[in-house]
């Protein structure tokens, strides 16, 4: 009989020994469980966060292939130039060193750096490679023509580009200009493209353009 008993209490106590073990084996694979889709909604919801505000942050940044040769960093930057009245901002991008130099022979410049809110259709170095040399140097002598040519080119509001689409523009030549386009594809007066567009500076937007466009 005392065999028997104390057979049962060594059985009782190892029964007793190892229940905690097994209770809190399971409780931790429980809470395993629980814990790993707790991390995924998580990480889903990171990502679904994420993702509208990348999409947000595109939308109204600079377009079209010209833009892949503004400067990163500096003052020719898309933040540098930002940061600049319109005339400032063009005088620091290489590609617009002939727009610059007949701003400045027309005596332009504190014109367009102290306007408000203007959109400036910039024409490129190539753009005015297109005029031959004879008639360029002429307009470039002519200030009262030459004014004329480069007021054309402005247009008193800053001009979105939804609002080019299918627009028309009075400009401070008091000329008007025409514009057609979608996406990253936009013409003016139907000859010239916008080959980097929505370029902010300090009180412009500006349309880097591939022709100069003429009064009509």
């Amino acid at each position: 009989m005392n065999s028997m008993k104390i057979r049962r209490t060594a059985i009782a106590v190892t029964a007793a020994a190892l229940l905690p073990f097994s209770l809190a084996a399971c409780s931790d694979s429980g809470s395993d469980t629980k814990a790993a889709p707790a991390a995924t909604a998580d990480d889903a919801a990171k990502t679904s966060e994420s993702t509208p505000a990348g999409d947000s942050m595109t939308g109204d940044q600079p377009f079209g292939p010209a833009c892949a040769g503004v400067p990163k960093e500096g003052a020719g930057s898309f933040d540098g130039m930002a940061k600049d009245p319109v005339a400032t901002a063009a005088s620091n991008n290489p590609a617009l060193s002939t727009l610059v130099a007949a701003v400045q022979q027309a005596g332009l410049v504190d014109t367009l750096n102290n306007a408000k809110d203007i959109t400036v259709f910039a024409p490129t170095n190539d753009a005015f490679a297109k005029i031959p040399k004879a008639d360029l140097d002429k307009v470039l002598a002519d200030k009262a023509t030459l004014t004329k040519i480069l007021t054309y080119h402005v247009v008193g509001q800053k001009l979105t580009p939804e609002q080019l689409e299918n627009g028309s523009f009075e400009t401070l030549e008091k000329g008007m200009v025409t514009t057609k386009g979608s996406g990253e594809s936009y013409k003016v007066n139907d000859t010239s493209n916008v080959v980097c567009g929505n370029v902010k500076t300090a009180n412009a937007n500006v349309y880097i353009v591939d022709t100069v466009l003429m009064p009509k």
